[in-house]
């Protein structure tokens, strides 16, 4: 849940914006036409997309590609708060800003397909330190700072990637990419994600994704995922100690008591007695 935000407009459009959220949080992040740079204060979310799912750490921040992204944050403690700083990147605006530097069409080149995660953790910090000076003091914000706060948060990103100009740094950010329904499937059968999200992220409609769905594992989505899940946690049960809840969040189910119930109803056991039977 957004607690809190504040944002910055440059033409029309959201450029900078400050949220603040309440765990658990899944943040929907669908980028069609954009990039979008999003700093983690204190705690740092799990990545989901396409073709990647990692765990940032603390104080990094993530480039996000255009395309469909969740990043998810698990609550630890009560009343947890999380800070995050976002910087849109639209291609009109990079365009604007670089109008000397870059063609008028931004090519479809096939650099590096993956979001980047931005590790220089000091000059990322000094940089969000400075955002975070304007939005305690929003009168000083007019359109010339904005374009000089993304043209210096340009010029880290290409020292983080390594890259040799202005123009392989953008055909990077908006390449296309392809998607392929199993690799989905297959990197995200133990998160939690459902099957709009699943959809999503294979940039299919919900019915399109079940078709093709079923033409790769000649079965409904969600009688596979569920069945690969408890799998997953079958063997989880018989060589591990983790307990049941621990081991209902760590194959993507967000109840445990609903863990318990679907683990029931299809191996015919509650978890806890097929541990007792199986390692006994």
């Amino acid at each position: 849940m957004i607690l809190d935000r504040q944002t910055f407009e440059y033409d029309g459009r959201v450029l900078v914006e400050k949220i603040k959220i309440g765990t658990p949080f899944k943040y929907e992040a669908i980028f069609e036409n954009s990039g979008c740079f999003i700093y983690y204060k204190d705690r740092a979310p799990k990545l989901l997309s396409a073709d990647q799912n990692i765990q940032v750490n603390s104080q990094e921040a993530v480039l996000l590609k255009c395309g469909s992204h969740f990043l998810e944050i698990l609550k630890e403690t009560e009343d947890e708060e999380v800070e995050a700083m976002i910087v849109h990147l639209y291609p009109e605006i990079l365009k604007k800003l670089y109008a000397k530097e870059l063609p008028k069409n931004i090519e479809k080149n096939n650099y590096n397909e993956q979001s980047e995660i931005v590790v220089s953790k000091e000059v990322i910090s000094r940089f969000i330190e400075s955002l975070e000076f304007y939005f305690q003091n929003p009168v000083l914000i007019n359109d010339d700072l904005l374009e000089l706060k993304v043209k210096e948060l340009i010029l880290l990103l290409m020292q983080s990637k390594n890259v040799s100009s202005i123009q392989e740094l953008i055909s990077d950010l908006y390449s296309t990419r392809s998607v392929q329904v199993k690799k989905v499937i297959e990197l995200h059968r133990y998160s939690n994600l459902g099957l709009d999200e699943l959809a999503k992220l294979c940039n299919l409609s919900l019915s399109s994704f079940k078709r093709e769905f079923k033409k790769e594992f000649n079965d409904t989505p969600n009688n596979y995922i569920t069945d690969q899940k408890l799998k997953r946690a079958k063997e989880l049960l018989r060589i591990t100690e983790m307990p049941v809840s621990e081991i209902a969040y760590g194959v993507g189910f967000n109840d445990p008591l609903y863990f318990t119930r679907t683990f029931k109803k299809k191996i015919g056991l509650s978890p806890t007695v097929y541990r007792q039977r199986e390692t006994t």
